[in-house]
């Protein structure tokens, strides 16, 4: 198969436009990954492949048009085809009602070496994981456990062109490994499983013996095994929970359904509610390009128009922004065609989140110590949202809920389905932790630059049993 480079590729894409206006998204990525169960290791290899994505807009005397076309192991022959088919898209098209003028090179973020060849990654990023996790099946197999899991590795090199002049780069690694340990099941009913999860950049800082260490003093702590009833507990959330319900508030803050009365953070006088407190603890939520060890693409990167981030902002340079700041709202998910229907400033979506107590010292095992009788999560599980006008989210625990009295954990619980709100959650919370990188149990697959508090909120509602293992 014929292909030229990435960079050729968006050149030759707008040369051959012929619409009023183009753009170009050129992916390369390549992945690799491990997969393991029963303490084997069962299947490991590498991908590569690339996307080429064409913008074309078309200007009526309605407005402007859009059509979206996107393939993936084209051949430098069947450009010109993809070219025409989203030409033809945008003639079809109604009018795109978030359209402004694309940006410049005078208006656009900073990227990497256009010129350079893409990232890369192979089995090798497994170097220093795989021995440690050879290990790690051997103790396993003596402690009569069984472990499951899979580890990725997968790098992205994205090239932007359009036809005003713009030609960006972002090099996006994003590596995650997740281990399941189930213990052999009794005679007399079930065995206890446990999760533990952590993103990375390359795989370097993955630590396998004090994951081990974590598996293996959750499946301890399961030695016995208590019943409770639903309903509110004081319950400590360890970061991966927390990460899985602040990425669900982050995914819910755009500013224009706020404005329209649909969301959590719409005003019930009209408008948002930016500048209210909602956070009992002066908690700070911000996303940052920069943050190290969760650095992500400094500008926006879209294929499609939309409400939450759009095409017509590609380039828009991404800064610091605090979405709560010191347990006040401070800003909403905004567009700039968003922020001129509001009034606010244009603070777009970066791919990161961070939430962090100043001064905060306690670490989860601190907090443990400090709990008379409650609960501690170890991760939650198939979250859906019940109701958006307050956030109100139900989901399952899973892997391992566990008692805690005279700050000691004194067995394993049943597992639950939950009805809670992230807002709810931070309004109410009466502690938290230092933060640390989390890995979302269920989003981590999407969003997995993340560091969270612990979290202690003294009513976790509980609002039924649940069967799931």
């Amino acid at each position: 198969m014929s292909q030229s480079s990435p960079q050729s590729t968006v050149e030759r894409v707008l040369q051959l436009a012929r619409a009023d206006a183009c753009m170009v998204l050129v992916q390369e990525t390549s992945t690799a990954n491990l997969r393991w169960a029963g303490n084997t290791l069962t299947t490991n290899g590498v991908t590569q492949g690339r996307t080429v994505t064409v913008i074309a807009l078309t200007e009526t005397g309605q407005g402007t048009s859009v059509g979206v076309m996107e393939r993936s192991g084209l051949r430098d022959d069947e450009l010109e085809d993809l070219v025409r088919a989203a030409e033809t898209a945008s003639r079809d098209a109604v009018p795109a009602e978030d359209a402004l003028p694309l940006l410049g090179p005078e208006a656009v973020g900073t990227g990497g070496d256009w010129d350079a060849a893409p990232a890369s990654t192979g089995i090798s990023v497994f170097s220093d994981f795989a021995p440690g996790l050879g290990q790690m099946f051997d103790r396993c197999s003596a402690a009569d456990r069984l472990l499951y899991g899979y580890a990725e590795h997968e790098v992205t090199s994205t090239f932007f062109g359009s036809s005003t002049g713009v030609r960006l780069r972002h090099d996006q690694p994003t590596g995650t490994v997740e281990l399941n340990a189930k213990s052999a099941p009794p005679a007399t009913g079930g065995g206890h499983s446990t999760w533990v999860g952590r993103a990375t950049r390359d795989f370097t800082d993955i630590d396998v013996d004090a994951l081990d260490a974590e598996l293996g003093r959750r499946m301890a702590w399961a030695h016995r095994r208590v019943d409770l009833p639903a309903g509110r507990y004081e319950t400590l959330l360890p970061p991966t929970a927390v990460a899985d319900m602040m990425v669900n508030l982050y995914w819910s803050t755009g500013a224009r359904d706020a404005a329209e009365g649909r969301t959590v953070f719409s005003s019930a006088d009209g408008g948002t509610r930016i500048g209210e407190r909602l956070c009992g603890l002066p908690l700070t939520l911000y996303s940052d390009p920069a943050e190290p060890g969760l650095e992500c693409a400094p500008f926006t990167l879209a294929a499609t128009p939309g409400r939450r981030v759009t095409a017509f902002d590609n380039g828009l340079p991404l800064h610091r922004t605090e979405w709560i700041s010191a347990g006040r709202l401070a800003s909403l998910g905004q567009t700039r065609y968003s922020a001129r229907l509001t009034g606010l400033p244009v603070t777009a979506y970066a791919d990161n989140l961070v939430l962090e107590l100043p001064e905060a010292s306690a670490t989860l095992e601190d907090m443990i110590a400090r709990t008379e009788r409650g609960l501690l999560l170890t991760c939650l599980w198939y979250i859906r949202t019940v109701d958006p006008q307050s956030l109100l989210l139900t989901g399952l625990t899973r892997d391992g809920v566990y008692l805690v009295e005279d700050g000691e954990i004194t067995g394993a619980v049943n597992n639950f389905r939950f009805n809670e709100s992230p807002v709810g959650l931070l309004e109410r919370a009466t502690e938290a932790g230092t933060t640390v990188p989390g890995l979302s149990r269920e989003l981590g697959d999407y969003f997995s630059r993340t560091a969270m508090p612990p979290l202690r909120v003294p009513d976790f509602n509980m609002s039924t049993v649940s069967q799931a293992s």
